[in-house]
């Protein structure tokens, strides 16, 4: 029998300041293979104390089984119940008084395409969406007819220009179609960097913290 709901009930993990006392809050997904424990690391080079970071985890460390460039029901219902994640986060910090326009949204890999996935199904004036080596969900072709408006929203997408997983493609549509959804992006491409996280990607988020 399929679970159809694999990742609700997995742990959740966090960081810097309490939800009561912070002044902004970040969702960071984690990329296949790894844990939130992992990408919650990230929370020590952004420097920002006065932010919550809060982390999820998958179920078996992987959000959904095949590439993100799989037609969208193979990865079901990974995806769905990924994103359902992302979006009950996102109510709780509603309770606690921070609204999406203090909420960033930041994703490494398989975690960068859920969280862009997330963000261009529901658009709203985020505090910041960052999606680190990942794009858009979905084969070649797929209708990117997501509607609303980012109002201005700052997204920073980083990519290497020859990443295995990631074609550079997938990441120039993600901009186009944020641009067009009048959110204020930022692409970066870095020659021959690879599948990882470099540091002006980590002082980038961190200044959009700061501004934040």
């Amino acid at each position: 029998m399929i679970d159809l709901y694999p990742h609700q009930n997995q742990p959740v993990e966090r960081a810097g300041a309490a939800l009561a006392d912070a002044r902004a809050a970040m969702i960071l997904i984690h990329g296949r293979g790894a844990t939130a424990e992992s990408v919650l690391m990230l929370a020590d080079e952004f420097g920002q104390p006065d932010v919550a970071y809060i982390a999820p985890q998958a179920a078996g460390n992987t959000w959904y089984p095949h590439s993100f460039l799989a037609p969208i029901q193979q990865n079901s219902p990974g995806i769905s119940s990924g994103l359902q994640v992302i979006d009950d986060l996102i109510d709780q910090l509603k309770k606690v008084k921070i609204s999406k326009d203090r909420i960033v949204l930041l994703g490494f890999s398989q975690g960068a395409c859920l969280a862009t996935e997330y963000a261009a199904r529901n658009p709203k004036k985020y505090g910041g969406i960052v999606g680190l080596s990942g794009g858009l969900i979905g084969p070649d072709g797929t209708h990117r007819d997501y509607t609303g408006s980012f109002d201005q929203t700052p997204v920073f997408l980083g990519c290497s220009d020859v990443d295995f997983h990631i074609p550079l493609q997938r990441v120039n549509e993600t901009a186009e179609v944020f641009e067009r959804m009048e959110a204020k992006v930022t692409k970066r491409i870095y020659e021959g960097m690879g599948h990882t996280v470099n540091e002006d990607e980590v002082g980038f988020v961190r200044e959009m913290l700061r501004e934040l």
